[in-house]
């Protein structure tokens, strides 16, 4: 390089950071898949967060399927400066950003949009604590040449794919993901740090129920009856429907030996609350029916769903939590409250996530004769110990938040320097 030239270069040089300063990185979050459910809520806001928290130079964008039931209002007020885009901001959005983030969910929910995103920008995107069952998401478009896009191709051209449980992990590397980072990552609902403490403490005080002095429990059916919900105009399911039938006694009674056990030998009370919307008559059919009188005049039954900000403002006030449920563990243990997980079959590999995060002792499979006879020693046992229950949630959640650190980090290493 001549004199001359290294002069006009150099000179050039702040304009050139000038420039590159005004532009900001700018990022696409896919999420928000229903909000029916305060899990499916939380996803979203989850990982809002750790990217307001590791990336604060970020513009994000969010893409959602459903804001609806006020969720929309409750986001925008936790975070004002993130961008809800629809319609031709979308595709705006794609000529702008930079990256695709696919936010935390049950699968690649958004396969189809993943592929558009890729094929109409050639932009690279990510894969942040999904679970995968194996499956090929029906919800697919195809490619160039016309061929079914498969999700096992669309995982493999990910920068990265963090799987929210080690099963979701093994079985993609079985059926042979060539993603170039393939890892154990949380679900984002783990740092959903929303809250209502005006409505907690309000329903809170009209049940006499008092700060530390109650266990929240969440009851469920085999397969969610979203047959039951106006909303979702679904129609009935014979099969689920028998199943659930066959399985609710069953399944119910681990929880009610719980609530008696906790009852009889402690003096906390009894919260039955929801995860989704089909849950408050469960929770009063499946347990509150048919607790004795006794126990039940110190249990309370929440008729009215809620949404993810007054739920955690709840859980944080309670003394723990137990049930059928995933997502009110998840987001007790990011606040470091303790859970306890009962699973089975019919549902995904999500519930393994508690064996990687150090809390398999909480971990529960209904379908195990031996540890449905365990369940309800083991909520009693976390009741009448709560410094080291609490000690052990705290554990579990200071684990993720190590893994989220890093994670994030990859993240930003796929952005523009």
């Amino acid at each position: 390089m001549n004199r001359r030239h290294f002069i006009h270069t150099a000179a050039a040089l702040p304009f050139i950071s000038a420039i590159a300063a005004e532009k900001p990185k700018r990022l696409i979050l896919r999420s928000s898949w229903q909000t029916v459910n305060i899990g499916d809520i939380a996803h979203t806001p989850g990982v809002l967060a750790l990217l307001e928290k590791h990336l604060p130079d970020v513009e994000v964008r969010l893409w959602p399927s459903k804001l609806d039931n006020g969720v929309g209002e409750m986001l925008a007020a936790r975070f004002p400066k993130v961008k809800v885009i629809q319609g031709e901001d979308v595709k705006k959005s794609f000529e702008e950003c930079d990256f695709l983030l696919h936010g935390s969910g049950p699968s690649l929910v958004a396969q189809a949009d993943v592929v558009k995103w890729s094929q109409a920008t050639g932009k690279p995107y990510g894969v942040y604590g999904i679970t995968f069952s194996g499956q090929q998401n029906p919800r697919t478009i195809k490619d160039k040449t016309k061929q079914p896009v498969q999700t096992i191709d669309v995982l493999s051209g990910a920068k990265f794919v963090y799987f929210r449980d080690s099963v979701s992990l093994e079985l993609a590397k079985k059926m042979g993901c060539t993603c170039p980072r393939m890892e154990f990552g949380p679900d984002g609902a783990f740092a959903v740090d929303l809250k209502d403490d005006a409505k907690a403490v309000a329903f809170l005080k009209e049940h006499g129920l008092e700060h530390g002095k109650f266990l929240c429990c969440i009851p469920r059916m085999r397969n969610t009856p979203y047959w039951t919900l106006p909303e979702k105009k679904a129609a009935l399911d014979e099969k689920k429907h028998a199943r659930n039938e066959a399985m609710k006694d069953h399944d119910g009674k681990p929880l009610l030996d719980a609530i008696v056990s906790v009852i009889k030998n402690t003096d906390l009370k009894i919260l039955l609350c929801p995860e989704d919307k089909t849950q408050m008559q469960i929770g009063k059919d499946m347990l509150y029916d048919k607790l004795p009188e006794d126990v039940k005049s110190r249990v309370v039954w929440r008729e009215n769903y809620w949404l993810t900000d007054e739920a955690i403002s709840t859980y944080r006030r309670s003394a723990g939590l137990f049930g059928h449920e995933m997502h009110s563990p998840i987001m007790c243990i990011g606040n470091g409250i303790p859970a306890i997980v009962c699973r089975w079959a019919e549902q995904t590999s999500k519930g393994y996530m508690w064996r990687d995060i150090g809390l398999n002792d909480w971990l529960f499979d209904l379908d195990k004769e031996d540890e449905l006879e365990r369940v309800a020693a083991s909520v009693l046992a976390m009741a009448k110990d709560p410094a080291g229950s609490k000690a052990k949630a705290e554990k579990a959640r200071d684990f993720v938040m190590v893994k989220f650190a890093a994670s994030m980090g990859v993240v930003k290493s796929q952005l523009p320097a």
